[in-house]
């Protein structure tokens, strides 16, 4: 059985971006995270420990988007799947989208997104 777990719309300041303006600056992030696991056994037992615990995944998304920077929104969209892997071995597939708001494009645009779609045998 394939149960889907999500977070939507985690926001964070955090300084990411190619430009120096944009590092030293900071600005506004959102991200999406889409977790495929079966979770049916934590459900019948509504036990916690039997499935990935959303606070702690929020927690460690929170950490990773505040305290490094990324050039790319593409490489922290890839690094929190790639670390929910090694930290969670009962996903078998996770969705990632990051978006940065009011991206420095030149003109109007409400944000910018990357998503990483990853199942778990992609990543071994």
């Amino acid at each position: 059985m394939i149960n889907v777990i999500r977070i939507k719309n985690a926001t964070f300041y955090g300084y990411h971006g190619v430009s120096t303006q944009e590092q030293n600056a900071g600005g506004k992030f959102e991200a999406d995270i889409d977790i495929y696991t079966d979770f049916s056994e934590a459900a019948a037992e509504d036990n916690i420990k039997k499935t990935v615990d959303y606070y702690e995944v929020y927690s460690f998304l929170s950490k990773l988007a505040i305290n490094q920077k990324y050039y790319l929104i593409e490489a922290l969209a890839t690094e929190i799947a790639d670390e929910l892997f090694k930290k969670y071995l009962q996903i078998n597939k996770v969705a990632v989208r990051v978006r940065k708001n009011n991206p420095p494009l030149g003109g109007v645009a409400d944000c910018v997104e990357a998503e990483v779609v990853k199942d778990r045998n992609d990543f071994i």
